[in-house]
């Protein structure tokens, strides 16, 4: 097996969040057998907060996304992302690993100008064909029963890592926390176990009923501080839409004042979090501070779930769950999937994991 010490590589993982976390492991993988190697990395703007400063990472290649989108000038969009392709290819990289498999990563794959373009089997929108080394993992891609963490971890074992332990490592943001939050959450009953709940998500088919919610927060709202965070406008409505039916408690509603930053503080002073598959459930195993309890309808728990003693993850009893759809595409009971998760069971071992009555 090559020793890829002092050998440059390349990592392509442009988005989303919380796929962009679980990218973290197999980064970490090379470091600890490749320690002299550099080790860089394509991604978004979106995704990239976990990417920049991070410890594992040399230099960052920053996509701007949300500015190309909002910039009509499309020209000068293409002139932009061909100028970020000149950086890459000036660097003549020895190995670039395509973890993102589709036609957006394969193209820059193609256009890096790296010795080894490595990718693994079964990739989307012809990304395949931008490589020079397929990965047979004997897996699809959408392998609903393996988890897209030890997928990525593929390519960590393919170049000869043999420490293949699953373990995250995030920047130091301890100077970007904003000073009200950890002022809010200081003033919390340290008497008391600290519960977050983070209710939204991107997908419509992945969020619980609010009845649920409210059965949850309405069980420990006296016993336990509740926080609840939310992020973008939909989800601070969401969150509201939920409080709305519920009076007293000890709850502190942060919903739409807290940064990725602050989130990871908020991850790491508390005891539990409850969260659907979200960037919010990904962030929280990343920082392996607090227990984590996840909620699953539309997607799959083996193929996305946090894993391991501090986690525990419970999927819907609909037939049609997992679809993997955004969208429920049901005529009759619509998203019927997230009724069929009660929140006894929840509640229940919440008690016994936090040791309360």
């Amino acid at each position: 097996m090559e020793n890829l010490n002092n050998k440059k590589i390349l990592i392509i993982r442009l988005s989303a969040l919380g796929d962009t976390i679980h990218t973290l492991p197999m980064a970490n993988a090379l470091k600890k057998e490749y320690p002299n190697a550099i080790l860089d990395w394509v991604v978004e703007d979106k995704a990239s907060k976990f990417i920049i400063n991070n410890p594992l990472i040399n230099n960052v290649y920053e996509l701007p996304k949300k500015k190309w989108k909002q910039n009509k000038n499309k020209v000068e969009n293409l002139k932009e992302f061909f100028e970020i392709i000149k950086k890459i290819r000036k660097e003549k990289y020895d190995i670039v690993l395509d973890t993102q498999q589709l036609l957006k990563s394969g193209i820059i794959l193609g256009l890096s100008k790296g010795k080894r373009k490595i990718t693994l089997n079964d990739g989307r929108e012809f990304s395949g064909v931008f490589a020079n080394e397929i990965i047979k993992t004997g897996r699809k891609q959408f392998d609903l029963y393996y988890h897209v963490v030890k997928r990525n971890m593929e390519f960590a074992k393919y170049l000869g890592c043999k420490d293949l332990d699953i373990e995250f490592k995030l920047p130091n943001f301890e100077n970007e926390y904003s000073k009200e939050i950890k002022e809010k959450v200081s003033r919390l009953d340290k008497t008391k176990k600290t519960i977050v709940i983070a209710p939204a998500t991107t997908w419509r088919n992945k969020h619980w009923n609010i009845k649920s919610w409210v059965e949850i927060i309405n069980t420990f709202k006296d016993s336990c501080n509740i926080i609840i965070t939310a992020g973008s406008n939909k989800e601070k409505e969401l969150a509201e839409r939920i409080l709305s039916f519920i009076t007293g408690g000890n709850i502190l509603n942060l919903s739409g004042q807290t940064s990725l930053s602050d989130l990871v503080y908020i991850y790491q002073n508390c005891d539990l979090l409850i969260s659907p598959d979200s960037g919010s459930a990904h962030i929280a195993w990343a920082t392996g501070k607090c227990k984590i309890f996840t909620v699953f309808f539309a997607t799959s728990s083996a193929r996305t779930a946090p894993f391991g003693d501090n986690y525990y993850a419970y999927s819907s009893n609909s037939k049609c769950s997992p679809c993997m759809k955004k969208f429920c595409k049901l005529k009759a009971n619509k998203y019927n999937c997230i009724y069929n998760l009660n929140s006894e069971k929840l509640i229940n071992n919440i008690k016994k994991v936090l040791q309360i009555n």
